[in-house]
């Protein structure tokens, strides 16, 4: 576990501190500025709870409950109450790193001293982390408005020493028996304190934030595998020349070029078809990859800026304003969130395609420029490669699938106040699912690849440096070669952890210099 410490401030957090509380298990502090933020926020809810005046979230119901007045006495009972009504999804166990993130986001908004919450609270959260312990949260249940209400909710219920949670060990067992053996007090919500624990967009942000760090190694690794691909079906380096990528400047495309022109830098495999006059251009899979892998480059980039707007935001309802004032809003909504989790899902399904194109046209020895067919060793008797392209075809048609946006469907709830939402939650676990995805059929890609590599190099050609060091990298991590036909499933395996975990981008960048 990474020990380092990601301290909580009043103005939000970045994508970096996001991935090591979820994903490496750093510790969580607030700032003193936080807390004092919090304490003063929580003065303005004490002295609105004291006036006979129905203030919604804090003396009122919720959603289309919200016209009754709620008397003191009940108040406690009615933040209990949210909790426990909304901790009711259904299905699978959501993954722990997606559970670390919406509480860490949660806490982000509770530092920003918007939401009225007592700074006990958001030290509970912060020990809650600590201790590794992780709510247990299901895959339904989530319209992604009023944000991600129940997955926050058996978040909250944990907090309050209820429903099941995971411990450090990995075992399921009651939240109160946790918190007790880590020494953490269950929490007695106040006035808003429970409608602040859940209305936010926390579970679509944090999985928006791992994709874009998950997407980032997959479409460099694309570059990759693109340029071994037009490596091993000697094609043309000559159209990632950068003047001609600076006419249709793209900043995606002319960084996916550079990056395709430095792995074939050396090549001895490169430009032969100049010669043979039925091929004078390559294939647009080969020809056009940096046009579409620069364009979901792009996409990233936009997601960025979408993610890095909604770190530094503090989504609650009502929120406390700097003057003191407390208003209702709707900036709880996903839309914004939902839009770019659906637009990187639709990004990462054509570039799943273009990648299987390139992959089958290695393959089939019509088009592959006279590599054997299937890259067997000794085809018919051998079948080499051939249902690895069905593994991966069948990939990309679950992309295809996967990237019909969420964000366009809205059903209402709440007897029709909440009569708009945004399917944040939904776009962002079926992104999760095409990242997942997209990182098998690159890693088909690049197993066909290198293999195609070595056998021209077997022909008496000379391979780039570059394509050199990672087909030596990827035997060293026992992905094996040419030969005659083997149990598959384990190289294919080995090539999806290989890229999955940078190893690809890794094993290039010595050659290459830092890639884009």
């Amino acid at each position: 576990m990474d020990m380092h410490t990601v301290v909580v401030g009043t103005s939000g957090t970045t994508a970096e501190d996001v991935v090591a509380v979820a994903r490496e298990g750093a510790r969580v502090e607030l700032s003193e500025a936080a807390v004092e933020a919090l304490a003063a926020a929580r003065a303005v809810i004490d002295a609105l709870a004291a006036k006979p005046e129905p203030v919604y979230g804090v003396s009122t119901g919720f959603g289309a409950l919200a016209s009754r007045h709620i008397s003191t006495g009940l108040r406690a009972e009615l933040q209990r109450n949210i909790v426990r009504s909304h901790a009711a999804g259904m299905g699978p166990r959501v993954e722990r790193e997606v559970v670390r993130a919406l509480m860490f986001l949660r806490l982000k908004t509770l530092a920003s001293g918007h939401t009225g919450v007592r700074p006990e609270i958001a030290q509970t959260i912060a020990d809650v982390l600590n201790a590794g312990i992780t709510p247990v949260v299901h895959e339904y249940g989530s319209l992604g408005c009023s944000g991600d209400l129940a997955p926050l909710s058996h978040c909250a219920l944990t907090l309050m020493g209820e429903g099941d949670a995971e411990g450090p060990d990995g075992t399921v067992r009651p939240a109160g028996e946790l918190l007790a053996a880590h020494g953490i007090t269950p929490v007695e919500l106040r006035e808003k304190e429970g409608l602040a624990l859940l209305n936010g967009t926390d579970g679509m942000l944090g999985m928006l934030v791992m994709a874009l760090a998950d997407l980032k190694n997959l479409y460099t690794s694309a570059d990759i595998t693109a340029a071994l691909s037009l490596e091993a079906l000697l094609g043309t380096d000559k159209v990632l020349a950068p003047e001609l990528h600076a006419i249709r400047p793209h900043p995606g495309q002319g960084t996916s070029a550079g990056n395709m022109l430095r792995v074939l830098a050396g090549s001895g495999l490169t430009g032969h078809h100049q010669d043979d006059a039925p091929r004078v251009q390559d294939a647009y899979s080969v020809r056009c990859a940096p046009q579409v892998n620069g364009a979901g480059r792009d996409t990233l980039a936009h997601g960025r800026l979408v993610a890095d707007r909604e770190l530094a935001a503090a989504v609650d309802n009502p929120v406390v304003l700097p003057d003191g004032r407390v208003e209702s809003n709707g900036n709880f909504h996903g839309a914004p969130v939902a839009y770019v989790l659906d637009f990187l899902a639709i990004a990462a399904a054509d570039l799943g395609s273009i990648t299987e194109r390139r992959t089958d046209r290695l393959l089939d020895k019509n088009r592959s420029h006279g590599l054997p067919p299937f890259l067997a060793g000794d085809a018919g008797v051998d079948s080499g490669l051939m249902i690895a392209q069905y593994t991966q075809a069948a990939l990309v048609s679950e992309m295809k699938r996967l990237a019909v946006p969420a964000s366009v469907d809205s059903i209402p709830s709440s007897a029709m106040q909440e009569d708009h939402v945004s399917m944040g939650w939904s776009a962002a676990r079926k992104l999760r699912t095409a990242v997942d995805a997209l990182a098998r059929i690159v890693a088909v890609e690049l197993y066909a690849a290198t293999r195609a590599v070595e056998l021209r190099a077997a022909e008496g050609l000379t391979p780039a440096p570059a394509s050199v060091a990672v087909i030596a990298a990827l035997r060293a991590a026992g992905v094996q070669g040419p030969g005659p036909d083997r149990f598959l499933a384990p190289d294919l395996a080995g090539a999806d952890a290989f890229v999955r975990e940078g190893r690809l981008v890794a094993a290039v960048e010595p050659v290459t210099g830092t890639l884009d």
